[in-house]
């Protein structure tokens, strides 16, 4: 993995002017968790995303003219600018709560979706909740609130869900299921029993959208289909092959023993490109976002041609936002580039067509 892929070297935005984060160690966990994805190698090793496994066939007489390619499309019925989500990443402090304004304030004029970290921080504390209220920098894209799943075994109920979404003024809201997360977490929520019945509880209750997302280790086709049938609106599959949260956790963790454990399971996980063939398989119309591991607009627009209706970037831009505007402002721009310039090689002027196509092909050695 070279420097730029795993969050370190150039784009790292340490020691320079307009980083957003501390140049001392401050122990507060949301900010580790940055600081450890961009100065320490927490990919998972020996799994990838999977999508290096397929290509695109090119094509030598597309009769378009690259202006006419466009990257407008809906999810969920609303009509977005852009087939592209920010995940979920940070916020809880003053210092991850600029990164999410960048976020936003970027997102918003590129079109992207943007996912704000879990929310449960700003629930518990109305102090934190400034960290999270990114509507007024972004009016016009689709939010993402955030919550991890296993807090409803913890006392978090319908109205705190609701104050989640009211805090970050989301028009969604996405759980989120980090159960080897948290087993390596020293504050770990462990209690996953009875989950699915809770969940879909929630979605008839809450007026938004309720979806379901992985962290790094994939949602695939049979836990997608449990999910859609107990009223999940979408299913971000958020699959192996990016950040593995196992080895996040192991630089946090005292246990020598867990320290040690987690090393185990720096390969576990479903891969993204099989998780995306997985739950279109088994659910032709469900809402889908594709992220895990996406580096660029290459992999954006195969995730999109293998299913998913939208496709997710995480670490690979948390660099870029933590340098300045301006490198976050370019890290998306490409990413739009790459991915208009792929619908350009094969022939196709809209995400539809992208979605159709069938010059998405498995490599033979692939």
């Amino acid at each position: 993995m070279s420097s730029t892929e795993n969050g370190k070297g150039a784009s790292d935005g340490f020691n320079r002017s307009g980083s957003l984060l501390p140049a001392a160690r401050t122990g507060e966990r949301k900010i580790e968790h940055v600081r450890l994805c961009l100065q320490e190698d927490v990919a998972g090793q020996g799994i990838t995303s999977g999508l290096e496994r397929y290509a695109f066939k090119h094509c030598a007489l597309p009769e378009l003219h690259f202006d006419e390619v466009r990257l407008d499309s809906t999810f969920l019925g609303r009509a977005v600018r852009t087939p592209l989500l920010i995940s979920s990443m940070t916020g809880g402090s003053t210092e991850t709560g600029a990164i999410n304004e960048r976020l936003a304030e970027t997102a918003e004029r590129r079109g992207w979706a943007l996912g704000v970290g879990s929310v449960r921080a700003a629930v518990e504390r109305e102090e934190l909740a400034s960290t999270f209220a990114v509507r007024r920098l972004a009016p016009s894209i689709p939010i993402l609130a955030n919550l991890g799943a296993v807090q409803l075994n913890y006392g978090f109920g319908v109205d705190d869900c609701r104050r989640a979404v009211e805090i970050a003024g989301a028009d969604m809201l996405v759980l989120h299921l980090n159960g080897l997360q948290e087993i390596f977490q020293p504050e770990g929520n462990l209690d996953f029993s009875g989950l699915l019945q809770r969940i879909e509880e929630l979605c008839r209750q809450l007026s938004v959208p309720v979806g379901v997302k992985e962290v790094g280790w994939g949602i695939d086709g049979e836990t997608a289909s449990r999910l859609y049938d107990a009223g999940a609106a979408f299913i971000d599959v958020a699959g192996a092959g990016g950040t593995s949260w196992s080895q996040v956790e192991k630089f946090r963790n005292p246990d020598p023993v867990r320290r040690a454990a987690a090393e185990a399971f720096a390969d576990w996980g479903n891969s993204t490109a099989d998780c995306i063939v997985e739950v279109r398989a088994a659910e032709p119309h469900g809402a889908l976002i594709g992220s895990g591991g996406l580096r660029d607009g290459v992999d954006a627009a195969k995730a999109l041609a293998l299913g998913a209706d939208m496709a997710g970037f995480g670490r690979s831009l948390l660099g870029s936002a933590v340098a300045s505007s301006e490198a976050l402002e370019a890290r998306l721009e490409q990413v739009e580039l790459e991915l208009r310039t792929v619908m350009f090689g094969i022939g196709v002027d809209g995400i539809e067509g992208l979605k159709d196509t069938t010059r998405l092909r498995k490599k033979v050695n692939g």
